[in-house]
């Protein structure tokens, strides 16, 4: 499956490492498709860091993201760039295990098929039982034979 999607990126070197993962964060929870913050060099070797975030590329979904990474961020200048991308399909479904519920990511399409067990559930029945994440996931694996 094919889709357009719309990446705004801007370089930042005069926030900190903190308000930078603030700002990370109101944008995914703003329904950012994604984002990332990458490390880059600016002109006169100064650090920086690359922020990107993936939306929607309608016009009213890109306007939203702008306004809110001038809100949150320290930036006077954001590029846009629109891409096509390959995608797999999606879906989800709710393991009954011994643990609890656990959400199961599925995704397949051009001859692959994966899952994935939802971290934050995975992070929880650790939590509970006091071991690590691999752990937990194997006992949630176990529990469905």
């Amino acid at each position: 499956m094919k889709d357009r999607i719309c990446e705004l990126e801007c370089n930042i070197d005069d926030m900190t490492a903190e308000e930078l993962a603030f700002a990370a964060e109101r944008l995914m929870a703003e329904g950012a498709k994604d984002v990332t913050l990458s490390s880059v060099q600016m002109k006169k070797g100064r650090p920086a860091t690359l922020l990107t975030v993936m939306c929607s590329d309608k016009e009213a979904e890109k306007e939203r993201f702008v306004r809110l990474i001038f809100k949150y961020t320290s930036t006077i200048g954001i590029r846009e760039l629109i891409s096509e991308r390959y995608i797999l399909d999606r879906s989800e479904e709710i393991l009954d295990t011994a643990y609890g519920k656990v959400r199961c990511k599925r995704v397949s399409g051009y001859g692959v098929e994966r899952s994935k067990l939802e971290y934050e559930d995975l992070s929880r029945i650790a939590a509970e039982h006091g071991i690590g994440i691999a752990e937990a996931r194997e006992l949630v694996l176990g529990s469905q034979k």
